[in-house]
């Protein structure tokens, strides 16, 4: 279920954000989202010892040998900046974000994970990932999943010259938005707390496994802060596409900020 029973130990001021989706829904609204994102790093700066991406960081990224998405210099900048200060970065793929090689890690010298890890910050036990794909009796999702991890479904892709294999992705990406804002209050109400029901049975059976007390996810856009059983806390980072949200854990402890969706 994790990517190692033993967790990795950290300490000191820890910061987590996910799902800043650069480059959608357009270049304009990206870079002032990308401002926003960069001001905030550098208020954190001093105080940060460890900086948490939860995936979806960008809209779409896909790695050639030679070639990357252009773009992002100002936020590229910052992290080079957050690293030459010893901040330690650790970078968690999303569902937009799955195709991250080892451009980061060779560039900033991130710690990247593909699932989710178990870690003890502080000397709290944690399990901390993106958040997609938790819904075991989801198989059409978990298949589309393995589908794009294949080493063959990406080299194909990959074939493909980048303006096209970019433009199909941007394509895709803004149909499936426009799809997602056709759907009824109703159905977004539903859509969500089922998300919930399903997140909180996989903490549940987390938990029993790895004795994890604090879990941290990303991927559904609304920062959360629950307490899903005594001892038991889950939070979601949210986004900032709307919440400009992030969850900071330093010495004087653990707090949402950006706001707070309640479960109804």
């Amino acid at each position: 279920m994790t990517a190692s029973s033993t967790p990795i130990v950290l300490n000191g001021s820890v910061f987590f954000a996910s799902d800043f989706h650069f480059g959608a829904p357009d270049a304009e609204s990206s870079r002032r989202r990308e401002a926003n994102v960069v001001a905030w790093l550098d208020t954190i700066q001093p105080a940060a010892d460890h900086l948490f991406l939860l995936g979806d960081i960008f809209d779409f990224w896909f790695e050639y040998k030679d070639v990357v998405p252009k773009g992002f210099c100002r936020f590229f900048a910052k992290l080079a900046e957050l690293r030459q200060a010893g901040v330690e970065i650790y970078y968690f793929t999303g569902n937009h974000d799955m195709w991250v090689k080892t451009y980061f890690a060779d560039e900033f010298g991130m710690h990247i994970f593909r699932q989710e890890q178990l870690f003890e910050i502080n000397g709290r036990r944690c399990l901390i990932g993106h958040g997609d794909g938790l819904d075991p009796a989801d198989h059409g999702y978990q298949f589309i999943k393995k589908l794009f991890a294949m080493k063959l479904n990406i080299a194909l892709y990959g074939a493909l010259p980048p303006r096209w294999a970019f433009g199909i992705a941007r394509f895709c990406s803004h149909r499936s938005r426009k799809s997602h804002e056709k759907a009824t209050l109703d159905q977004w109400k539903a859509k969500a707390q089922r998300y919930t029901q399903v997140t909180f049975d996989h903490i549940r059976r987390c938990h029993a496994e790895t004795q994890a007390e604090i879990f941290i996810y990303g991927h559904t856009h609304y920062p959360q802060e629950v307490a899903v059983q005594d001892g038991l806390i889950y939070y979601n980072t949210g986004d900032w596409l709307r919440h400009n949200s992030y969850l900071a854990w330093t010495p004087e402890g653990i707090v949402l900020h950006g706001g707070m969706a309640p479960i109804q």
